[in-house]
């Protein structure tokens, strides 16, 4: 005689999923205003522009969508969720707010192997509060468990963001010149891009364990410098652009790191000169160079090295930036280098190495 065949013996346990919903509720209430008119449950959202759009004479759409990769391997081995969503959020986000924009609403993807119910209130809980900083409504998602296709343990998380920007206040590098300053605001470490890389040496190469506590870092353990959560540069930059610095184009510096993100702001016949005398990348950097013996201009292309946004404006601006930023006391912005004509993409000074 067969045995009872039901959704629960194929993988998926619906009552988990419901029990995971229910975690989330409170978390996502939190970052909602008069401007959601649907909770969680709806088959679609609904969200007012009335408020979001009051005063703007060219209202434009500004969205994005993206993951935090093989960061969620190290999630995984360390279990620890909750600073997943902030990544998740922060990530996303950023790649909006550097345009000028207002980020409104936030979307996620989560899918798993198996649906833990405190596992997901984690991630949840992470990307509420995260939102909850950055003024976004998180206005739905979708779990999903699929045992034949993540392996046991495997999750992968993924965000969409809605905002919205006025025209004539829309950020995109055009009126940058030969002679504007790059200007440098900090991250708070790997962010979310070269984990591959940087399990490869750290794990593989090196054979340590996300519990050990390398000399080199300062008595942390690995988990707590890989997973240190991404910044979240929403209001910081909102901050700067109420000042009215006079920002001319923003990177935010993710995969492809300084050498493939800083020129994509720049107008046609444009490059950058950046000074690496500037600043000091965080220890985790040159600790993961020497690992692998890796070439200075791929750990450039690669990870962020201690910059998370570049600024581009005229020269003078560095005091009037850190004004704007100075509730943030986690960061702080330095100049990184200039703007020149003649040369194209990032050349570093102080050497023959540059990318174009």
């Amino acid at each position: 005689m067969s045995s009872k065949v039901d959704y629960k013996s194929a993988g998926v346990d619906i009552e988990a999923g419901n029990e995971a919903v229910r975690r989330m509720k409170s978390h996502v209430a939190k970052t909602h205003s008069k401007a959601v008119l649907t909770g969680l449950g709806s088959f679609g959202t609904l969200f007012s522009l009335r408020d979001a759009l009051g005063g703007m004479a060219d209202p434009v759409m500004v969205q994005s969508t993206d993951g935090v990769g093989t960061k969620t391997k190290v999630t995984v081995m360390a279990g620890r969720y909750e600073a997943l969503g902030h990544d998740l959020v922060a990530a996303v986000a950023g790649d909006i707010v550097v345009m000028g924009a207002q980020p409104l609403t936030f979307l996620d993807y989560l899918g798993l192997h198996k649906t833990e119910p405190e596992i997901v209130e984690a991630l949840v809980r992470g990307m509420s509060d995260a939102c909850a900083k950055a003024g976004i409504a998180l206005v739905g998602g979708e779990t999903a468990e699929m045992p034949a296709v993540y392996a046991p343990g495997e999750l992968d998380v993924v965000g969409f963001v809605t905002g919205v920007v006025d025209r004539a206040k829309l950020i995109d590098g055009s009126k940058i010149a030969p002679g504007d300053v790059l200007y440098a605001i900090n991250s708070s470490g790997l962010h979310t891009n070269g984990f591959s890389l940087a399990r490869k040496l750290i794990f593989e190469l090196a054979g340590h364990s996300v519990n050990d506590t390398p000399a080199v870092l300062g008595g942390a353990s690995i988990a707590d410098v890989l997973l240190e959560p991404h910044a979240n540069y929403v209001a910081p930059v909102q901050a700067i652009l109420r000042a009215g610095v006079g920002i001319k184009g923003m990177a935010h510096i993710t995969g492809g790191g300084l050498v493939e993100n800083t020129p994509r702001v720049l107008p046609n016949g444009l490059g950058c000169v950046i000074d690496r005398s500037t600043w000091t990348p965080q220890a985790v950097f040159p600790w993961m160079q020497q690992l692998g013996q890796i070439e200075e201009l791929e750990m450039y292309r690669t990870f962020n090295m201690g910059v998370g946004l570049v600024l581009v404006a005229p020269a003078g601006l560095q005091g009037d930036i850190a004004d704007a930023i100075s509730s943030y006391p986690s960061l702080h912005v330095w100049e990184l280098g200039r703007v020149e004509e003649g040369i194209s993409g990032v050349r570093f000074a102080g050497n023959q190495e540059s990318h174009e």
